[in-house]
């Protein structure tokens, strides 16, 4: 990792911490020191750069809101464009390829796309944890292809440096009744918990309010000790699922459809000044005059709001809980996304009811204690129910299974291009809030350098005194990639560097305010993000010097890392 002129002992003085130790043999934990921070890492799944109201959007989200208010926020802070890699960066502070997770949680036998988190990294918790901090974790893992309850757990939270654990193994799946639901290493149902039991279940509730628990508890056990919290939403990942009070708040909202919402979160984020007043406003996608139900395409963008709406509340407790403790003021807590709107269209067809209602036959109610085995349909509700799809049903109860579609992707990714996959701007590009009382210096500000997932761990390592070790569990451990972000806590500048992006054969490098980036199986396109971070306007033929630099960087990064050209083949297929 390259160093900042402002150093970490300089970091850690400025907050009055110089007494905290910073190098300390391997296997060993510093000496507790109660004033450093603790620490949340609170990822969304699938939202877009401009849902949230600090970002120009307009569903309800007065505690990230408030967050941003009294903190720091990033307006050109990146993720890897898909739910899987981005987990494995910001958990290993790697980029994806280096911590084997290069596409999904499927093994294609090359050490980059194991499906597995490596180990031959750490993650953020076992860190911290050498660094004498407790460490939780709530919500979505999804970093592991091994996700039966009778399979290998060498890689779910516990075994990654969390000593406690409530969520998903897996990725997507019901909100009223997810499959795959752990509380530490053991499987359960959204029913049979005999350690939370609220009046009805919701699973980002469950999420929040699990996290809240596990605050409860640290402070209350281990009150001399500093924690790390993460917790990560599948708010708001399909099957668009909410309560039904949490949607109606929402009724109307968006009738006046795409092109509307879209120009709002335009003017919102120039009066914000997190874009550029001059740049142009990507492509429209989708024409409202033209939707024939209009009423269903409404209620998606509804029920998603919602989604986001009741995530905002659970963190709100989480922060109140903090209030009650007076910790505060001490706590850093980070909030970014994991990748850009999604586009993907489970659930929209017309005929996609009529199949998967036609594979279930004989539903019978599920006992309390048998586990929801399936995250996507064809599936039935836990009451004997088939989960439906399809323009004729409305999406949000637990008998629903859609998504919102490209077209309200578009509004969300305001102002940029393309969606979740791809690494033009639209696919990477993420909020990052920044909220720590006792640690950041211009609370309200901006700040428009570049930032990368890779930095999360970079960021605690350095704010927490920990060493990064060489070695852990008897293997070599890998440099991390990042680059601190404390400095920009006290409005001083960071390093500079290349940033690069691999997914689904979609490759892009920044360096300085040069972006070279391919949808594959495209060429490569060129753009001055300073000028032009909407990417409308190629400057490739221009710039052909800028072309073969950065064309050189990411050639040789690719190669570091373990790239291999997209579609993958299995190791040995030929091709």
């Amino acid at each position: 990792m390259s160093e900042p002129n402002w150093t970490r002992r300089d970091f850690l003085k400025a907050l009055g911490l110089g007494a905290v130790a910073l190098n300390v043999p391997l296997g060993q934990t510093l000496a507790v020191d109660a004033r450093r921070p603790n620490i949340i890492v609170i990822l969304s799944d699938d939202m877009g750069f401009s849902d949230l109201g600090c970002y120009g959007g307009d569903i309800d989200t007065p505690n990230l809101n408030n967050l941003a208010t009294n903190g720091l926020r990033f307006s050109q802070f990146y993720n890897t464009a898909r739910c899987c890699p981005t987990r494995a960066s910001l958990l290993s502070g790697l980029y994806p390829h280096q911590a084997s997770v290069g596409h999904m949680v499927d093994d294609s036998g090359f050490p980059s796309y194991r499906g597995d988190l490596g180990h031959n990294c750490v993650t953020i918790a076992e860190a911290l944890r050498l660094a004498g901090y407790r460490t939780y974790a709530t919500g979505k893992w999804h970093v592991t292809r091994y996700m039966a309850k009778d399979g290998p757990q060498h890689n779910w939270p516990l075994q990654r440096g969390f000593e406690r654990f409530y969520g998903t193994i897996a990725g997507a799946g019901n909100y009223f009744d997810p499959a795959t639901l752990c509380r530490d290493n053991t499987f359960l149902s959204s029913q049979n918990d005999p350690e939370y039991k609220p009046e009805a279940y919701y699973y980002t509730d469950a999420i929040s309010d699990n996290a809240v628990r596990f605050v409860r508890e640290h402070h209350e056990k281990s009150a001399d000790k500093p924690f790390f919290l993460y917790m990560a939403f599948t708010a708001a990942h399909w099957p668009l699922n909410a309560p039904e009070k949490a949607i109606a708040k929402y009724q109307g909202k968006y009738d006046k459809g795409y092109a509307y919402c879209r120009q709002q979160h335009f003017e919102r984020l120039k009066q914000m000044g997190l874009i550029h007043k001059d740049w142009d406003l990507s492509p429209q996608a989708g024409d409202w005059e033209k939707v024939k139900n209009k009423d269903w395409e409404a209620r998606c963008m509804e029920v998603y709001a919602a989604m986001i709406d009741t995530m905002d509340q659970g963190i709100g407790r989480v922060v109140t809980e903090l209030k009650k403790q007076g910790t505060l003021d001490n706590t850093l807590i980070l909030f970014l996304q994991d990748n850009g709107g999604c586009a993907e269209d489970m659930g929209r067809q017309a005929k996609v009811n009529e199949n998967w209602v036609a594979a279930l036959k004989d539903l019978k109610p599920m006992a309390a204690d048998e586990l929801q085995e399936d995250s996507r349909p064809p599936m039935q509700t836990r009451d004997g129910r088939p989960v439906r799809g399809g323009p004729s049903v409305m999406p949000g109860p637990a008998d629903t299974y859609i998504s919102y579609g490209r077209n309200w992707a578009n509004v969300s990714n305001t102002p940029f291009r393309e969606y979740k996959h791809w690494v033009h701007e639209g696919g990477i590009s993420t909020p990052l809030i920044c909220h720590w009382p006792a640690g950041i210096k211009s609370r309200g500000s901006l700040c428009h350098e570049p930032g990368h997932l890779i930095d999360i761990m970079a960021t605690c390592v350095d704010i927490s005194g920990a060493r990064y070790p060489t070695q852990y569990g008897g293997k070599d451990i890998q440099l991390m990639e990042g680059t601190s972000l404390a400095p920009a806590f006290q409005g001083k500048p960071l390093a500079e560097r290349a940033i690069f992006w691999e997914h689904e054969g979609n490759r892009a490098v920044r360096k300085s305010k040069w972006k070279l980036v391919s949808k594959h199986p495209g060429g490569w396109e060129l753009y001055d993000i300073d000028a032009d971070r909407t990417e409308m306007h190629d400057l490739a033929a221009q710039e052909s010097d800028k072309v073969q630099e950065r064309k050189s960087l990411y050639e040789a990064w690719a190669q570091r890392c373990g790239v291999q050209p997209w579609p993958l083949k299995k190791l040995g297929q030929k091709s």
